[in-house]
């Protein structure tokens, strides 16, 4: 992937402090917001509405076709509006990724049959993969890296919030409007976040020419197509041994070879396959696969079984849905803080693995008669267990490649997700259907059934349930009840195969940094798109702000081999950095109390390290040279924390960046005093 120094990265781009003004970028940052919000929202708020979406339209059978048409549409989609964005200019391509996510939306909206509708939702898909890799990376454009973990947790927070809230707004919109309202909400969102953009959002014109691999995208979008087809269709549309279905599965592998052969000889492959001679990328990338897999193909048939088995209201199944989710949040979020503190992770992906599997067998345990509480517990587990791996899959990845591939190795195991939960839907959805068709003929076979009702109608539309004579509504229901639940066992030893995988993950010690990964790259349906730079300067940037305490400084302190108060190296820095320093304001614009400061002040005065000038401190000759020992302890810290990646030929773009970080840590411009003199030295 090619790698390039940018304005902003030198500090020559915007910062809220200056260029833009802080006003105007929190407002870009929350059109930005607005923007992701509806690529996150789709991805959940679908999921309640989806039973009544196909008792309207009828299809049963093409229910998974729903989510699957958007996840491959998006994941094939997401490399490309990266690459674009860096070309032609990140605003344009995103105001464009909205565009089509919002005539996306209004298509599907005014969908009168399930094939409009599933071809709608690829439409919508190609623009939630722009929305999603380009307003993570115009933040990067918009504040320095100091700075970005802050913008990027509000995105992560955002992730989090629609997960929780997609399912209820789902159900809401379906019970009181219409399910056609989980689209129409897309439209006064994306028109508000598309007007601000256009206002007020103002990036560096620049464009990096990158040999885009237009070829092998486009393969291995076919590739996943054909295999998706092949798990949906044979077997109910099609017999397994039909010249349809083979020919499918023929297709895909000859386009799989060509993809390998295209990707050896392309410049910037999308998917670079000498990644696979790295053992663990390998491992990972097949876990990957099978976490997605379980995910999103219980998370798109369980509100079926809810409201069509347990006669729950699509807001109550959003409601219910909840225990998987918060356990799913909660996990991942502490298997992510745990390993970045402790270094270990393997404990992680075996685990989970091993607690998703279980999940899924009391998931088959679920009746008609299964009680609130019972399907709670077997939800929150479930979820938890999807956690506990999905986060450390991604820091185990990254920690296993080199500075060069990190980005590519990053989207390469989140594609890999992403094609595992296409998989995933489209496999439970035609196990379920052959299962549901069996089960019907069964529990209906010599039953008179009042005219226009027999098994296949009841099996395409669930409405018709309530048409049936109360005698044998219970059996119709327990088939239903029976195919949605086997379809979890079917599951159960795809996610065994990835439990013995996870026992042969070696456990390499972590990079200092490697971070905990933000919600976008563990919790998105589509794949994450970064370069290296990028993926560096995030993890850097969490280290940086969690670095900017008292025994840090204290440790900084002691490497330039000086005795002073962790708040004197700290001024001292800051001096050397805007040039002059006014304490009582530095108090006010950092958290560092007034006490510490005015101590700290004294020392290096009474040391001559620093000297008045009314109100401002100014360096000495003596105090200069130490600031340049301290600045250079806190950049050997920083660099310590790259581990190999700091070797002797360390790419240009990453020296910067330390470079940068370095000198932004040691204060921020909204920290210099309005009528303070230039820096004396920028590089601090």
């Amino acid at each position: 992937m090619a790698q390039e120094v940018r304005p902003s990265d030198i500090g020559g781009g915007p910062s809220p402090a200056d260029g833009n003004g802080r006003r105007g970028v929190v407002v870009a940052i929350g059109a930005l917001l607005l923007g992701m919000l509806l690529a996150a929202l789709d991805q959940t708020i679908v999921s309640t509405a989806l039973p009544t979406i196909v008792s309207e339209l009828g299809g049963l059978e093409h229910l998974s076709w729903v989510v699957t048409a958007y996840m491959l549409a998006a994941t094939a989609a997401t490399p490309l509006w990266g690459k674009l964005g860096d070309q032609y200019g990140r605003k344009k391509l995103f105001q464009a990724a909205i565009v089509i996510f919002l005539i996306g939306s209004a298509l599907c909206g005014i969908a009168q049959n399930m094939p409009q509708l599933i071809a709608f939702r690829a439409v919508q898909g190609l623009g939630g993969g722009g929305l999603m890799v380009l307003s993570m990376a115009i933040v990067g454009d918009l504040v320095p890296p100091r700075e970005r973990g802050r913008y990027q947790g509000l995105f992560g927070a955002v992730f989090g919030a629609t997960s929780v809230l997609g399912p209820l707004l789902g159900g809401l919109f379906t019970q009181h409007l219409s399910w056609r309202w989980v689209f129409y909400i897309n439209l006064p969102i994306g028109i508000v976040a598309l007007f601000v953009i256009a206002a007020v959002l103002h990036i560096p014109a620049r464009g990096t020419r990158h040999t885009i691999d237009y070829l092998g995208t486009f393969l291995i979008a076919s590739v996943a197509t054909c295999l998706v087809l092949v798990a949906s269709l044979g077997g109910t549309t099609w017999a397994w041994d039909s010249a349809q279905i083979i020919g499918l599965a023929v297709l895909g592998a000859v386009l799989l070879v060509a993809f390998v052969r295209v990707e050896q000889r392309a410049a910037e492959p999308v998917l670079p396959l000498k990644l696979f001679r790295i053992r663990t990328f390998t491992l990972v990338s097949v876990i990957s696969f099978v976490v997605g897999f379980a995910m999103f193909g219980a998370m798109t048939f369980l509100p079926t079984f809810l409201q069509v088995v347990q006669g729950i209201t699509p807001t109550m199944s959003g409601v219910h849905m909840l225990p998987m989710v918060l356990g799913l949040l909660i996990t991942s979020t502490a298997s992510g803080q745990i390993v970045s503190r402790t270094g270990r992770w393997k404990v992680f992906p075996i685990a989970g693995t091993g607690i998703t599997a279980l999940g899924l067998v009391l998931l088959h345990r679920l009746t008609e008669t299964s009680s609130t509480w019972e399907m709670s517990v077997y939800f929150f587990v479930f979820g938890a267990g999807l956690g506990l791996v999905m986060q450390v899959l991604v820091l185990v990845v990254q920690n296993a490649v080199s500075y060069e591939d990190l980005g590519v190795a990053t989207s390469g195991a989140t594609f890999f997700r992403s094609i595992g939960a296409s998989f995933g839907v489209a496999v439970f959805g035609t196990i379920f259907t052959r299962r549901l068709d069996t089960e019907l003929d069964a529990a209906l076979a010599g039953q008179a059934l009042p005219p226009g009702i027999g098994p296949d109608k009841i099996a395409a539309d669930p409405r018709a349930i309530s048409a049936l004579p109360a005698d044998l509504r219970p059996s119709v229901l327990h088939a239903y009840a029976t195919s949605i639940t086997d379809v979890f066992l079917y599951a159960v030893p795809v996610v065994l195969v990835a439990f013995v995988i996870a026992w042969f993950l070696k456990e390499d010690k972590l990079r200092g940094s490697v971070t905990a990964p933000d919600t976008s790259q563990t919790l998105a349906s589509n794949p994450v798109e970064r370069s290296s730079h990028d993926e560096c300067a995030r993890a850097l940037s969490v280290l940086g702000s969690r670095e900017g305490r008292k025994e840090i400084y204290e440790k900084i302190t002691e490497r330039a081999g000086f005795d002073l108060l962790p708040a004197a190296s700290w001024l001292l820095l800051r001096i050397r950095r805007h040039g002059t320093v006014e304490p009582a304001r530095l108090a006010e614009a950092t958290p560092v109390p007034l006490r510490a400061i005015t101590d700290a002040s004294r020392q290096v005065e009474e040391r001559r390290l620093v000297q008045r000038e009314g109100v401002q401190l100014v360096l000495t000759e003596e105090g200069l040279q130490a600031a340049t020992r301290l600045a250079k302890a806190r950049e050997d810290s920083l660099a310590e924390l790259l581990g190999d990646w700091w070797g002797p030929d360390r790419p240009t773009d990453l020296v910067a960046l330390v470079e940068e970080l370095t000198s932004e840590l040691c204060g921020s411009d909204a920290e210099r005093p309005p009528t303070s003199e230039p820096p004396r030295d920028h590089h601090a």
